[in-house]
């Protein structure tokens, strides 16, 4: 070999030297590059041996297990494993999912401190080409502590609206039923599975035609405004309507559908049903209450029917005596006495009437009525007995009152257990010569009628009860007028109240009543 062409293979292999040294702090750089993205993630990256000892593990392992990642070298992986957990792991639970040489886990892994973090790992294993022999294992794992902590109170949430008793439905922006509750399934008898895509049903096969135009002309759009909703519906039942309380939500989460809705329905039959019963049951008291009074005013009921009896009598008396007489009186001459026996008999079939109505049993059903007309009837039924008594029945009524909506019957009674117990309170005293009935319009929707008397007052002992049952401070009362009044106004969308006025004599009892709608202060 000649010295040109040694000179030649040096410098070529001094070249080439030189191509693998750049090479190899090419591949420093790199390997150190992949080491700090390694180090600077939040994730721990590790890697095995077959046995599960670790070979490497990253910076991460300080945050989230407390380890100095030398520490952990030579460790096997698996004695840190909750023993549940590494079960699954070693008997390929269908918990640990595979795929395509990949495998993920969610598990337990024990920290420095003792305590177990939620691990999510997803593992790829290493073998040799020629031989297929495992050679590591690459693990890349993550904290998920939170999520699993979140999903499992989501699970406890799910658990409890599939196991109560109120009806839930979630429901999508086409009026579409994606979701029911086991209550839910059995009243709508839908299929017993939670989520089927094939099971959606319309909405209007949950509620009645009247409860589901509510819900669209009412409750939807103040869903869309103020994100809830809350009222009386019905919904359809295997036996007929079901009455509900129903709360409607508009679904706010994180990834929620805007147009999607939450309808929680209690059932609330049986309370209607009470309901129901216990009106049934004041309307007898009420009942047996007017039965009462009618016993008290037996005397005003005689002299109402006395007078135009013995007014039908002398008329009749009159004519015949005429006619005996003079038999061939004319007509024309009987013409006076006829008609004011037939106006006789008709004040007193119209006091009959009355009398028949005021002690007849019925509902009580509010309607817009006069209330100078019940007034004047309370009054006619009570004159006698404050006439008897000496007693002045006054009235003060506002000019242009509007028509109240109260049931007259019932409104009637009211005013006749005031005006009589005003009367026994007015009785024996010299300075009680008086009751006033007062009526006022207070509101836009509001007349306040007022029975006042000059007796001896409420003693500020008795004020509390004063409404209650069966208090009394008449020796012969029964205590149910003043709380079977109070009921009724209750029962008219109205109130009673004692007024306190500890300055002036006697007692002032103040019923409010609606005034029919469409009525305005002039």
């Amino acid at each position: 070999m000649t010295d040109g062409s040694a000179m030649g293979e040096a410098q070529r292999l001094r070249a080439r030297l030189a191509e693998l040294e750049a090479h190899n702090v090419a591949l420093e750089a790199e390997k150190a590059h992949y080491r700090w993205l390694a180090d600077s993630t939040t994730d721990l990256i590790s890697r095995h041996a077959r046995d599960g000892t670790f070979l490497y593990a990253s910076q991460a392992a300080r945050d989230l297990l407390g380890y100095e990642p030398e520490v952990l070298i030579g460790v096997c992986a698996y004695d840190l494993f909750h023993p549940a957990d590494l079960s699954d792991l070693l008997n390929k639970s269908p918990r640990v999912y595979y795929h395509d040489g990949f495998y993920q886990q969610t598990y337990r892994f024990r920290a420095r401190d003792g305590h177990y973090v939620w691990f999510e790992t997803t593992s790829r294993t290493r073998r040799d080409p020629a031989t297929g022999e495992l050679i590591d294992i690459l693990c890349v794992s993550r904290d998920v502590s939170r999520r699993i902590c979140i999903e499992a109170h989501r699970e406890r949430l799910a658990r409890v609206v599939e196991s109560t008793t109120d009806y839930v439905l979630f429901v999508d922006g086409h009026e579409r039923i994606f979701y029911s509750n086991e209550a839910a399934r059995r009243l709508l008898s839908r299929p017993s599975r939670r989520f089927r895509e094939d099971s959606e049903a319309p909405l209007d096969q949950a509620y009645t035609p009247d409860a589901l135009a509510i819900l669209r002309e009412i409750v939807l759009p103040a869903v869309a405004r103020y994100g809830s909703w809350s009222g009386e519906l019905e919904m359809r039942g295997p036996h007929g309507p079901v009455p509900v309380l129903s709360v409607v939500m508009a679904h706010s989460a994180l990834g929620a559908e805007p147009d999607h809705l939450s309808l929680l329905n209690r059932d609330i039959g049986l309370r209607k049903a009470a309901e129901a019963q216990e009106r049934r049951h004041q309307e007898q008291i009420a009942h047996a209450n007017r039965l009462a009074t009618t016993g008290e005013l037996a005397s005003n009921i005689a002299h109402e029917l006395n007078q135009p009896l013995g007014a039908i009598a002398n008329y009749a008396s009159g004519a015949l005596m005429h006619l005996a007489a003079d038999p061939p009186r004319s007509v024309d001459e009987l013409r006076l006495p006829l008609t004011r026996i037939n106006a006789q008999v008709q004040r007193l079939a119209e006091r009959l009437r009355h009398i028949r109505t005021f002690v007849r049993k019925g509902q009580t059903r509010p309607r817009p009525v006069m209330l100078q007309e019940v007034i004047d009837a309370a009054c006619r039924l009570c004159e006698w007995q404050y006439q008897q008594a000496g007693v002045a029945l006054e009235h003060d009524l506002q000019d242009g009152l509007p028509r109240v909506l109260a049931d007259p019957v019932a409104l009637e009674q009211v005013l006749v257990n005031l005006l009589l117990n005003a009367l026994e309170a007015s009785r024996g005293r010299p300075d009680a010569d008086r009751v006033v009935i007062r009526a006022r319009r207070t509101g836009p929707r509001e007349v306040v009628l007022t029975v006042s008397d000059r007796g001896p007052g409420v003693p500020a002992s008795v004020r509390e009860h004063i409404f209650a049952p069966f208090h009394t401070s008449r020796p012969e009362g029964l205590g149910m007028g003043l709380a079977i009044s109070h009921s009724l106004m209750e029962a008219m969308g109205g109130d009673l109240q004692l007024l306190l006025d500890d300055g002036a004599d006697g007692a002032t009892f103040a019923g409010t009543l609606l005034c029919e709608p469409g009525t305005s202060i002039r």
